[in-house]
């Protein structure tokens, strides 16, 4: 699944500005679907300016490709809304993007004279009960498909009558977990919203990759996962139901190491994962045939069962790394906000409410969105996969290298991005798990990245501010991800 995740060093061959926004975006999903042959776009209508013509744009401007492709059964646009929970400020957009469905479904039924629905799946943030998802489920029914049988004057016509009849007459709900406790409590979560509405066929997931990393640790992230697919393994054998699971995961080895050169790792790594998003830097920071023949073994791959855990054991892992994790991020967040400030836009959007910026618990500590965040570090010559790692012990290293095999391959990708003369720049208590880490596997050094990040954290440190940025996108051009 194509997503307007910002993680891009290189803007697209198709955007006016290397900032995407507006109809940078029909040309994006339209190019993703016919030239890379992806089969699912990310529409997102949280934290951006909403779009809700997207479908009468996309179908109107490229007929020919359309006609042959239907959205809705051969490609799929999935929407994402503000979950009205969290974002209270952002919460009547979620009303607004119900009842564009049902235009939607005129728009495409009236140039192909058929039943298919163009949009029928929302996808929910931030998820953290199923009443938030069985919410938005009946308000559709009853108050978007179901005004149909309403008549506003006693003894007058239906609004159907009088509007027209409104398809499809409910949706699907695909919960997205993106807390700790959240993702662990997923199959519940997910069985009581199944209980309730009865989906036909099969009930989506999505489970997060950078949120949980930024706010537990890259280590604690991947370990939530594998927990999380387990639960939802067995969830799927008792209720005898397929849920597939989407995972949202990047370019960058914090955010899930999703690339076009390690795509056989990473199906290694989650053999159980449906779907995967394909986020900026996978698309546009690689030459298209590379992109093209690894979207076409994704493709061309089948699901198996996931990775058998012991639950008990990797949750105490999670506990103590997390812990390690946020101590460290809480003594460098002054130095990584005073850097963010100089990591450049590839998208235009709004603040995203995550852990560190609304949680009581660490109400003291506010840190950008992910992908900042991870280009912030990285430009830094500190790649934030290091950070939690000080509170294992061998016996943890032993366990985790028998259930995530990517382990010393991601530690790998990111080592060599480290620049251990800048460490004498970060405060010592968060130096920890750096070290521990250096004594794990041998690595080697990119001298090019080197010595761009010594310029960047000496003209940080000096105030000469004038070239940052453009250091900044060297480096990101390098590693062929900005964050």
């Amino acid at each position: 699944m194509s997503t307007q995740h910002p993680d891009n060093v290189r803007a697209p061959f198709f955007s006016d500005n290397v900032v995407i926004e507006g109809d940078d975006e029909i040309k994006e999903a339209y190019y993703c679907f016919s030239n890379l042959d992806m089969k699912e776009q990310l529409w997102d209508c949280e934290g951006k300016e909403v779009d809700n013509f997207v479908i009468k744009k996309i179908l109107t401007r490229y007929p020919v490709f359309f006609s042959n492709n239907r959205l809705g059964r051969d490609r799929f646009m999935l929407l994402r809304v503000p979950n009205p929970e969290v974002e209270k400020n952002e919460a009547k957009i979620l009303f607004e993007v119900l009842e564009s469905i049902p235009r939607s479904f005129d728009i495409s039924n009236a140039i192909y004279k058929d039943d298919v629905a163009p949009l029928f799946e929302v996808s929910v943030p931030m998820t953290s009960s199923a009443k938030t998802l069985i919410r938005i489920s009946e308000y559709y029914k009853r108050f978007v498909s179901g005004k149909q049988d309403v008549s506003l004057i006693d003894g007058d016509v239906k609004i159907s009558e009088w509007i027209g009849r409104f398809y499809p007459d409910k949706i699907r709900l695909m919960p997205l977990f993106e807390t700790k406790e959240a993702m662990l409590d997923a199959d519940k979560i997910t069985k009581e919203y199944i209980d309730s509405q009865k989906p036909e066929g099969y009930q989506r997931v999505w489970l997060a990759r950078s949120d949980p990393a930024l706010n537990y640790g890259n280590l604690a992230a991947t370990l939530i996962i594998k927990v999380s697919l387990q639960r939802l393994h067995k969830l799927e054998q008792k209720l005898s139901l397929d849920i597939p699971v989407m995972i949202g995961v990047g370019s960058a080895p914090f955010r899930g190491n999703v690339n076009p050169t390690n795509v056989a790792n990473i199906l290694q790594e989650f053999p159980s994962i449906q779907t995967y998003t394909i986020q900026s830097a996978f698309k546009y920071d690689y030459e298209e045939n590379v992109v093209k023949k690894a979207i076409d073994y994704l493709n061309n791959s089948k699901r198996c069962e996931p990775t058998l855990v012991d639950e008990e054991v990797l949750i105490k892992i999670i506990e103590k790394t997390s812990t390690q994790y946020q101590k460290e991020i809480k003594v460098m967040a002054p130095l990584i906000n005073k850097m963010s400030l100089y990591i450049p836009k590839r998208r235009k959007r709004k603040l995203h409410i995550g852990l560190f910026g609304y949680s009581r618990k660490t109400a003291d500590v506010h840190l950008p969105r992910a992908i900042t965040f991870t280009a912030a570090l990285y430009s830094l010559g500190l790649p934030p996969e290091l950070l939690g790692l000080g509170a294992l012990n061998k016996d943890d290293v032993k366990i985790i290298r028998s259930i995530y095999p990517n382990f010393d391959n991601d530690l790998a990708d990111c080592l060599k991005y480290l620049n251990t003369d800048n460490l004498k720049y970060f405060p010592k208590e968060a130096l920890q798990s750096v070290e521990f880490a250096l004594g794990l596997i041998d690595y080697n050094v990119d001298k090019e990245h080197k010595e761009l990040t010594e310029n960047i954290m000496k003209n940080l440190m000096k105030l000469e501010t004038e070239t940052i940025a453009e250091e900044v996108v060297k480096a990101g051009h390098i590693r062929k991800f900005l964050g």
